[in-house]
C-alpha cells in the first residue's frame, strides 16, 4: 500500500517511517512546511527538522518530498489564532492545525499525488472511522485531533499509536535514527522554542492595563496587555504578595485582568459550560460520557445536551476557547470550544 508519512523530524514520526516500511508499505516521506519565520532573538527550527526529516528518509530508503502550506497555514491557524487572542479567548492552534493542515490540506495533497493512505506519527489509534487512546496514556493526543473527519480518520495509520513511547525510543535507537535522542519541541508549535507571548508580541500591539483585586476593587499592579493571560493563571502577574494571585476574569473593552487570591472563587469553578463548534460522531448523542478539559487532565463524566456540558463536579479554569473532548471508553468522540 502506498502511504505518504507526514515527517516532523522528530523520533515518533521516525520510527513511524520504519514501521511502516517494515509491514511492506510504499512509504513516501512528507515534510510539511508550514512556518518559517524567525522570532526576534529566536530562530525557528524549521530547516533543522527538514534535514532531520530527510536523513531519516534517506537511511530507510524512503521517496521524501516536501509540501509547502506557509500560505495556508498562515491564513488556516495563525490568523484564526490572533483573531481568537484578541477577542479575549486562549485557542488551541495544534487543534486547528490538526484540523485544517494535517488531516485535511496534507491528505488531500497525498491522495492527489497517489498515497492510498496518510500518516503521522501522533500517539492514537484507528478502527474503520473511530479515533482511538493511545496505548500509552500519557502520551495520547486524542486531544488534539478530535476535531478530524471520520473519513480523515478511516484513511489515516498511526503506526506509533498501539506502542509505548519507551518503546519508540529504543527502537530508534536500536536501528540507528540520529533522532533517537532528539528532544521534543516545546513552546508554540509551530515556531520552536518561543512562547506564545512573544510570539503574540509580535504580531498584536498592546496597551499595559491595570490589574485589580475581584473581592476589594483595589489596584493591585499593571499588565502588558489582557491578551496575553488565561483564567486561572498565577504566573507572570508581577504582584507582590504573600499568597498567590489567580486571574479570574478579564475585561477586554477596558483592558483589565482582575485577581483573586481565593481559590474558591466562583469564577474560577464551574459545573456547566457552553460550548461551540460541537462535533459528536458515530451518531453519539452525548449523554453519560466522560470528558476532558485540557490534554492531560483526567477524564470527568458529563453530560452533554443542546450546546452544554454538565460536569459530575466542579472544574476549574475552563477557559474560552479551550476545548474540551468526549470520550466512551476508549473512543473519542469528539467535542466542542468553550464560549465565553
Amino acid at each position: 500500500m502506498k502511504v505518504f508519512l507526514g515527517m516532523s523530524g522528530g523520533v515518533d514520526s521516525a520510527v513511524s517511517a520504519y514501521l511502516l516500511r517494515e509491514q511492506g508499505h510504499e512509504v513516501v516521506g512528507v515534510y510539511m512546511k508550514n512556518w518559517s519565520k524567525n522570532l526576534p532573538g529566536m530562530k525557528c527550527p524549521w530547516a533543522e527538522d527538514l534535514a532531520d526529516a530527510k536523513r531519516t528518509a534517506v537511511k530507510l530508503g524512503l521517496d521524501f518530498r516536501v509540501f509547502d502550506f506557509e500560505t495556508e497555514y498562515k491564513q488556516k491557524v495563525v490568523d484564526y489564532m490572533l483573531e481568537e487572542y484578541k477577542k479575549g479567548n486562549t485557542p488551541n492552534p495544534d487543534i486547528m492545525c490538526n484540523q485544517e493542515i494535517k488531516f485535511k490540506l496534507f491528505a488531500e495533497t497525498a491522495f492527489e499525488q497517489g498515497a492510498e493512505m496518510i500518516a503521522t506519527g501522533h500517539y492514537a489509534r484507528t478502527n474503520g472511522p473511530a479515533l482511538l487512546k493511545a496505548v500509552d496514556e500519557n502520551k495520547d493526543q486524542t486531544y488534539f485531533l478530535y476535531r478530524i473527519t471520520e473519513d480523515a480518520i478511516s484513511k489515516t495509520i498511526f503506526p506509533v499509536g498501539g506502542i509505548l513511547k519507551t518503546e519508540v525510543k529504543a527502537l530508534a535507537e536500536k536501528i540507528g535514527l540520529s533522532v533517537a535522542h532528539k528532544a521534543e519541541s516545546m513552546g508554540v508549535c509551530f515556531v520552536g522554542e518561543a512562547n506564545m507571548k512573544d510570539f503574540l508580541a509580535e504580531f498584536i500591539e498592546t496597551e499595559p492595563g491595570k490589574i485589580i483585586e475581584l473581592e476589594t476593587g483595589k489596584e493591585l499592579g499593571a499588565h502588558d496587555g489582557a491578551i496575553f493571560y488565561t483564567l486561572g493563571q498565577r504566573h507572570g502577574l508581577n504582584i507582590q504578595a504573600g499568597l498567590p494571585y489567580y486571574v479570574v476574569k478579564k475585561d477586554m473593552a477596558q483592558n483589565i485582568i482582575y485577581v483573586s487570591q481565593n481559590l474558591n472563587s466562583l469564577k474560577l469553578w464551574t459545573k456547566e459550560v457552553k460550548l461551540k463548534e460541537v462535533i459528536l460522531r458515530h451518531g453519539d448523542d452525548g449523554r453519560h460520557i466522560r470528558a476532558r478539559i485540557r490534554h492531560r487532565a483526567p477524564l470527568v463524566d458529563a453530560d452533554y445536551l443542546d450546546g452544554k456540558l454538565t460536569f459530575s463536579e466542579e472544574q476549574k479554569s475552563l477557559t474560552p476557547g479551550q476545548s474540551v473532548v468526549f470520550y466512551r471508553g476508549d473512543i473519542c468522540l469528539g467535542g466542542g470550544i468553550i464560549e465565553a
